[in-house]
Formats: structure tokens, C-alpha cells, sequence
């Protein structure tokens, strides 16, 4: 069950991740301004930001900073 649970609320954050990144397509985030802004712990937020990178959603500036995919800000 607890499972679950955690799987639910992390595709609730992931949701709501996505929908700020289109809500403000320039938006781009450090992993600990992503951390900060979404009140994640960084084992978690490093989790998810990854997941967003894997399905190509995001995209991982050589600065570090997280951008959305084909917003051409490489």
C-alpha cells in the first residue's frame, strides 16, 4: 500500500513539474532551485528531474540548469 502511495504523489509532483515548465516556457532551474520550489528533499528531486531528462521532457544544460526540450535555450 505504501507504495502506491509514494507512486501517486510522485506522479501528482511530476504533473505539476510539467505544467510549470509550460506555464513558463523560459523557466529554467539549478537542481536546488527545483529542490527549493517544490519542497522535494534532493534524493527525490534528483529522481524525478532525471525521469523528466529520460522521457525527454527536460533537457540538462551543460551549466547544470534544467530546461524544457525545444525551448532553444542550449
Amino acid at each position: 500500500m505504501q507504495a502506491s502511495v509514494q507512486n501517486v504523489l510522485r506522479q501528482d509532483i511530476l504533473i505539476r513539474i510539467c505544467a510549470e515548465y509550460r506555464e513558463m516556457p523560459g523557466l529554467t532551474l539549478r537542481r536546488d532551485q527545483a529542490r527549493r520550489l517544490w519542497g522535494l528533499d534532493d534524493t527525490t528531486c534528483g529522481q524525478l528531474l532525471d525521469a523528466l531528462v529520460e522521457s525527454r521532457f527536460l533537457q540538462r544544460r551543460t551549466d547544470g540548469r534544467y530546461v524544457r526540450t525545444g525551448s532553444g535555450r542550449d
